[in-house]
């Protein structure tokens, strides 16, 4: 009997070992040559960028804002610079994912900046959409006791850092708000622009006003800081960045002292109603306001939907509205100057031809009767004795033989054009509007469109020769066109902003911006007009002589009170105050032109305001005049 030796395999056994071994060295064998290759390729082939990937997991490059421009006055006085702000900052990226770390860290922010957690989840999301590695600056403003907390609780708040942001600082207070318009975050809309298309989000720019116009100087260019950061977005470390570029400033022809002058006087009547001031012969604005009036800065911070609503609120009066280029009012008897320089190029009348004022027209074939304000009576008068008392009657005349259906109409509406009314002046504010000079073509077309219940009549035509009726205009048109007369039909271009300046006042640029056009006054015509608003504001009998008769410089001014209509209820408006004026009136500097809605007569409202803006330019007081006689009245 054969006997197996203790120690020996039988080769079947032998042969299955073996085959294990080399499956259990093939595997290896395999295992070992995909770690190897695995590594080789993460250290040999894509090595470079993993380093750079950790890099970026390691270092935090921030934009940093470039602080804005100043905003000068023509003297170079300060009225709009920075200040700086503490403001709380999220780096989306190291915020924890979804989940109750998250949700720990927004409550703590909820209790810091004062927002709820889903409006900071929606804050950090808006911004992400549009640029998911952009910071999202969650609150400004932080106090000095929540930044020790965010500090000392660094750990609490990954990704939330402290940062230094700026803050738009008005130092004349509510002072020309209406000018200077506001700043905020560039939005998804305006980055897909080309003037935006080299920000980011989170970017500050222009949104109004002189901010908006001449944003591209102002808003300078940011920089960058880089900070090395641990795994939880800590910052350990700072390394170094590009440095952010401080924005030019813009001096503007506005003289603060003017402009305070002027809204001063206007705000003292408490009623809505606008100004402007403008040099006459080049545009230059020197002041321009609306009333009411806002501290801009209600858009440094956060505004809420009540507030905003306040601010357009008519039941408020809008203050956010700037009526000196947004109003579209009648104006009046200002208007008068139009018609006549019309009347006279046109061949309607002569300068010295007489018409007689009863008190009241009447046109052939129509019923209605055109009175005189006051039911005044003015007898035989020309165009320089018109102009001098306001007569309604002599310009119902005109307006009466211009229509258009008599064969040498249009003139008005022409008229009105070439001196800009009806069209946008081109200042340098956007949001201007163009008013209105109503005409047979605009009216019939609305009839035919069933907008309106009738054609146009002579009684339109009679309506807008003395500035009544559908015509619209604000006082910086009414500004322009008297500006015409007075340089001789230069059709200015007004502007607010005189040229740019570096940072340390070296003059980079002139803003001048050439006239819109020029449009041949007849000279008669011109020193017709021009005497006859002298008379009526230096000559006793004259509109205006109370408030300008004792004025060491001459004024030629006209004053305009407008019809308003009825409200909804059926109650009349009262009526709307005009004043524009010319001085000196032999060779004018300045044009002011001053409206008060619910004002009154322009005598005794638009007129002071004018007067004491004219008190300012020249460093002269103004006292009343007393008349011996009776003043004309509108």
């Amino acid at each position: 009997m054969y006997r197996h030796r203790s120690g020996e395999e039988t080769p079947a056994r032998s042969a299955r070992l073996s085959r294990r071994v080399a499956i259990v060295t093939g595997i290896s064998v395999a295992i070992f040559s995909v770690v190897f290759l695995r590594l080789w390729y993460l250290q040999v082939l894509s090595g470079d960028e993993y380093r750079e990937l950790a890099n970026d997991n390691r270092v935090r490059e921030v934009r940093v804002p470039a602080p804005r421009g100043d905003i000068l006055d023509r003297d170079g006085k300060v009225l709009v610079t920075n200040r700086t702000q503490l403001g709380l900052q999220v780096v989306p990226d190291d915020l924890p994912k979804a989940g109750a770390d998250r949700k720990q860290v927004l409550r703590g922010l909820s209790a810091v900046t004062g927002m709820t957690p889903q409006r900071i989840e929606s804050e950090i999301e808006e911004v992400r959409r549009i640029s998911p590695t952009s910071p999202v600056i969650l609150k400004r403003g932080l106090g000095a006791g929540k930044v020790f907390f965010l500090r000392e609780n660094q750990n609490r708040f990954p990704g939330v850092t402290v940062e230094r942001v700026f803050t738009r600082d008005y130092r004349q207070g509510t002072i020309g708000a209406h000018l200077f318009g506001n700043v905020g975050e560039v939005t998804a809309e305006q980055l897909k622009l080309p003037r935006y298309s080299s920000l980011e989000q989170g970017d500050t720019v222009g949104q109004s006003g002189i901010e908006y116009e001449y944003d591209r100087f102002l808003r300078g260019k940011p920089g960058s800081s880089r900070t090395t950061v641990d795994a939880l977005g800590r910052p350990k470390g700072e390394l170094r960045g590009e440095p952010a570029r401080a924005g030019d400033s813009v001096r503007l022809t506005i003289d603060a002292d003017l402009q305070a002058a002027g809204e001063g006087a206007l705000g003292s009547f408490g009623l809505p109603g606008a100004f402007v001031a403008m040099d006459a012969d080049n545009g230059e604005v020197l002041a321009l306001g609306s009333s009411p009036t806002f501290d801009p800065a209600i858009f440094t911070r956060s505004i809420t939907e009540s507030q905003y609503k306040a601010l357009v609120s008519r039941e408020n009066d809008a203050p956010l509205a700037n009526r000196a280029i947004q109003g579209a009012y009648p104006t009046g008897s200002i208007f008068k100057v139009i018609t006549a320089t019309a009347a006279l190029d046109g061949g309607l009348i002569t300068p010295e031809e007489i018409v007689n004022d009863p008190g009241v027209f009447q046109a052939p074939g129509d019923t209605r009767k055109f009175k005189n304000a006051g039911d005044a009576v003015f007898g035989p008068i020309n165009m320089n004795d018109a102009l001098k008392v306001s007569s309604d009657v002599y310009f119902y005349k005109l307006g009466f033989e211009a229509d258009v259906p008599k064969g040498r109409g249009g003139v008005i509406q022409e008229w009105a054009s070439r001196l800009g009314l009806g069209e946008p002046t081109g200042i340098d504010l956007p949001a201007e509007t163009e008013g209105l000079v109503p005409s047979p073509a605009w009216r019939n077309r609305l009839f035919r469109q069933k907008l309106t219940d009738r054609r146009w009549t002579a009684g339109d035509n009679i309506n807008l020769s003395v500035g009544q009726g559908d015509l619209q205009a604000n006082p910086l048109q009414m500004a322009i066109a008297y500006a015409a007369i007075g340089n001789g039909g230069t059709i200015v271009r007004p502007h607010l902003a005189q040229g740019v300046e570096s940072v340390t006042g070296e003059p980079l640029q002139d803003i001048e911006p050439a006239p819109k056009r020029q449009v041949e006054v007849p000279e008669a015509a011109r020193q017709t007009i021009m005497t006859g608003i002298r008379r009526a504001a230096m000559e006793e009998g004259g509109t205006s002589y109370p408030v300008f008769g004792n004025f060491k410089v001459p004024v030629a001014g006209k004053t305009g009170t407008a019809e308003r209509g009825v409200t909804e209820s059926g109650l009349p408006i009262p009526d709307q105050a005009w004043y524009v004026a010319l001085a000196p009136a032999d060779d004018p500097e300045i044009v002011v032109a001053v409206t008060i809605e619910r004002g009154g007569f322009g005598a005794d409202s638009a007129a002071p305001v004018t007067a004491r803006i004219l008190e300012q330019y020249f460093e002269q007081p103004i006292t009343p005049a007393v008349a011996t006689g009776q003043a004309a009245t509108e």
